[in-house]
C-alpha cells in the first residue's frame, strides 16, 4: 500500500500532463487545418477574381 501513495502523485502529475499536451496538439491540428482551408477559399476566390493574364485584358 505504501508503493500506492508513492507513486499515485507522480501518475497523477504524468496524466495530467498528457491530457494537457493532448489538448495542445490537438488544438494546433484544428487551428492548421482552419488555416488551410482559408487560405484555400482565399486562392479560389483570387482566381475568380483575376483569371489570369490569357483573358485578352
Amino acid at each position: 500500500m505504501d508503493y500506492i501513495a508513492v507513486l499515485l502523485p507522480s501518475v497523477v502529475v504524468g496524466l495530467i500532463f498528457w491530457f494537457a499536451m493532448k489538448a495542445i496538439f490537438n488544438a494546433d491540428k484544428s487551428e492548421r487545418q482552419a488555416e488551410a482551408r482559408a487560405q484555400a477559399d482565399a486562392a479560389a476566390r483570387g482566381q475568380e477574381q483575376n483569371p489570369g493574364p490569357g483573358n485578352g485584358h
